[in-house]
């Protein structure tokens, strides 16, 4: 049958406009993701550890790498509207780094932890198995390898599938631990600048070793966290009265962090979270009245929303009656700190919020095969 012109022409302008409908469908939005991760898998130490390290039987902390299974980590988890605080196992008082990222993926939560995890199984979302107090050559809980070892025993038998690892993302956390006291260096003899650069490009190195692993074993996008300021930590700003950074704690990070760019710079699908500069951002910002930051501010700093009544005591100690031997502020969400190290949950999510678009930006980008 032959149509009239007129209803030709009108044809067509209703093809144009509905093509042009489709096509506007099909053009993502600036804030829009792909969402093509569905899988996250994390490596590191405390900044992602969400339970692999054990609680001490009855409930008390005599142990820094224990407290986080006791109040008042955790404390903004309530079981059921109850008040009662329950711990999940991070090191601070609700979200860490990697519930952050894992939100931006679009997962509620950073994957279940490897060590309460059931054998012969991976959730869907992936696996945590960064260790509180880790690194890559502290062997007081499992180093970086050791959990890059234990990743590929479960590829190898076929727990975790090809198919998952095609649609994964991993986090490399590793954020200070091999500088800290108590790591393994007696056998590095660091006595002078050139040492500590050698002993900080052992470690880089070997960061950037574990990335190929995980990049070669089939994981697509692969995250580094580089070093943020350590200076800065309440834990080198209190003999200052947390009032001022220690100059080679932020040399230390600095060095790392240049070390680390150089040779990430060479990789492809991987990228550098920038911890350094959103960490300094906030710490050193000084809120203006009627600025966007003034209502996102942090009181002192430097300072730890928890702290140990002694020099070598820590948050969440307890007496051998179960008294608390720490002090708490009222409001967490007005420090950046939690304790002497790890960011509160309001200050995990000022940092994040720095680094996301960037990062939305790197998980768009094509795979580079």
């Amino acid at each position: 049958m032959k149509l009239p012109p007129a209803v030709v022409w009108l044809l067509l302008v209703v093809l144009f406009f509905d093509a042009a409908r489709v096509e506007a469908r099909g053009t993502p939005s600036a804030e829009e993701s792909k969402n093509q991760w569905t899988s996250m898998f994390v490596f590191g130490d405390d900044f992602a550890d969400n339970g692999n390290l054990p609680k001490l039987p009855g409930g008390h902390s005599q142990s820094d790498l224990s407290r986080q299974w006791i109040y008042p980590y955790g404390s903004y988890i309530n079981s059921r509207g109850s008040a009662a605080a329950v711990p999940t196992g991070r090191f601070s008082n609700n979200k860490i780094q990697s519930d952050f990222i894992a939100r931006i993926l679009g997962l509620n939560a950073a994957p279940p932890a490897y060590m309460h995890t059931l054998d012969q199984s991976c959730d869907p979302t992936g696996m945590t198995f960064a260790s509180g107090g880790a690194g890559v050559f502290q062997k007081k809980v499992p180093t970086l390898a050791a959990q890059v070892k234990s990743f590929m025993r479960l590829i190898k038998s076929g727990i975790i599938s090809k198919e998952q690892l095609r649609h994964s993302v991993a986090l490399v956390a590793i954020s200070g631990n091999d500088y800290m006291s108590g790591a393994d260096v007696k056998n590095s003899f660091l006595s002078s600048f050139d040492d500590i650069d050698t002993y900080i490009g052992n470690v880089t190195t070997e960061i950037v070793k574990n990335v190929e692993q995980l990049q070669k074993m089939g994981v697509k996008k692969v995250l580094v966290n580089n070093m943020l300021p350590i200076g800065c930590t309440p834990l080198r700003t209190s003999p200052n009265n947390y009032t001022a950074c220690d100059i080679l704690g932020n040399y230390a990070a600095s060095v790392h962090n240049k070390n680390l760019k150089q040779l990430m710079d060479k990789k492809n699908n991987a990228y550098m979270l920038d911890l350094y500069t959103a960490f300094t951002d906030i710490i050193n910002h000084a809120p203006v009245e009627g600025s966007d930051q003034s209502n996102n501010k942090f009181n002192n700093n430097l300072a730890p929303c928890c702290e140990g009544f002694y020099d070598t005591g820590f948050c969440g100690q307890q007496g051998d009656t179960g008294e608390p031997l720490y002090e708490l502020c009222e409001n967490p969400d007005q420090l950046f700190y939690w304790d002497e190290v790890h960011p509160t949950h309001a200050g995990w999510k000022a940092v994040m919020k720095a680094l996301e678009q960037p990062l939305k930006e790197f998980l768009d980008r094509d795979y580079v095969a």
